[in-house]
């Protein structure tokens, strides 16, 4: 007898998440220095967590023996007060994705319910909704983005989520907040807009989403302070919405989901106003510097409002293999379905003149 016989069958047929190949596991496979080697796989900060976090976190060490606050309420507060809601608007997740999930446990039906969301867009969406005997609904991209007149006409009776990532990830697109907005006030009330912000803060022009929440609309808006603030190692990200919403999504989080050394940081990180601003600058000029010598050397790129871009290199694999081997770590884009491409992150102005050199070696 195999324990697949008394295992939950949805799970043998399960795509596991293929998350960027961590730097130590490159260095073991190609007998290469781990600190000759540079990560632009996983849209992580390179600037590293706000100064202001590690000094909170060292200070904390001494006092890990001692379970954190099971409400995260000081944490959650500074949050909420930031982000011009009250504390019942918001819910802390162990990263974003915890989140997601809480968005199924709390109004999906197994066998009986349906998502929708775009192609190309974020992998869990679809893996949760095989986890949890979900039918997806995948609608067809516009331009790499998502279509939005699409998406809507595709919501049926059960459709209980809608999925929509903007700035999308993989492709670093975005639709309008005219777009967005309209869309917004046309899903039908008993769908909810899992609303996935994860790099909101890279946006020059941020949709108003705290405002369309007060306004009645059905959205939970997730962001998550892996990209902006540097601390994607401890996990934790937040969802705001109307307080009926985020009752239903607290009946779903388990107890002390967020760790102590996780909210002591990221407490001091949320005031880290300058981390912020230094982390967008650094990628606006970036994106900037990798446009144009994406045009110089004829590589086609997709326009980018998060912290990465995607380039066309014909042969994805073989150029994320041989990439590699020099010492760089980027994203092949086929495992979503988009053979030819790559997803670099953008990083400091020295990895990205390490990666631009190496690519071009590799072309």
């Amino acid at each position: 007898m195999s324990v697949w016989d008394f295992a939950n069958s949805n799970l043998k047929s399960l795509h596991v998440y293929e998350p960027g190949k961590p730097i130590e596991e490159v260095a073991r496979e190609l007998g290469l220095d781990p600190d000759s080697i540079i990560k632009l796989a996983s849209n992580e900060n390179p600037l590293g967590p706000s100064p202001l976090a590690i000094e909170a976190m060292k200070k904390a060490a001494d006092k890990m023996h001692i379970y954190p606050d099971g409400a995260s309420f000081e944490l959650a507060s500074a949050i909420a007060k930031k982000q011009g809601v009250e504390y019942k608007n918001l819910i802390l997740g162990n990263g974003s994705n915890e989140i997601i999930e809480f968005l199924y446990h709390g109004f999906t039906q197994r066998g009986k319910s349906s998502v929708v969301a775009s192609r190309f867009s974020f992998a869990i969406y679809k893996l949760m909704a095989e986890l949890f005997d979900v039918e997806f609904i995948e609608v067809a991209d516009k331009n790499f983005g998502h279509d939005l007149d699409a998406m809507l006409a595709a919501i049926k009776p059960n459709t209980k989520l809608v999925f929509v990532t903007n700035p999308n990830n993989p492709t670093g697109t975005r639709v309008s907040n005219e777009e967005l907005e309209k869309f917004v006030f046309s899903v039908p009330k008993n769908v909810v807009i899992a609303l996935d912000e994860a790099y909101y803060e890279f946006c020059k022009n941020p949709p108003d989403t705290v405002g369309w929440i007060k306004r009645g609309a059905n959205i939970v808006a997730m962001r998550t302070f892996s990209k902006i603030q540097g601390l994607a190692g401890l996990r934790i990200g937040y969802g705001l919405a109307n307080s009926e919403l985020i009752g239903v999504l607290q009946r779903c989080r388990q107890p002390f989901n967020i760790n102590a050394m996780s909210q002591a940081a990221t407490l001091a990180a949320v005031s880290d106003a300058n981390h912020e601003e230094n982390t967008r600058q650094l990628n606006f000029a970036g994106l900037e510097r990798l446009e144009k010598f994406a045009k110089q050397h004829n590589i086609p790129s997709v326009p980018s409002h998060a912290n990465f871009m995607m380039l066309n290199v014909k042969d994805a694999h073989r150029v994320f293999v041989d990439l590699q081997k020099r010492g760089v770590i980027v994203r092949s884009m086929k495992s979503y379905g988009l053979p030819e491409w790559i997803r670099v992150t953008i990083g400091t102005p020295a990895e990205m003149e390490k990666f631009e050199q190496a690519l071009l070696d590799v072309l």
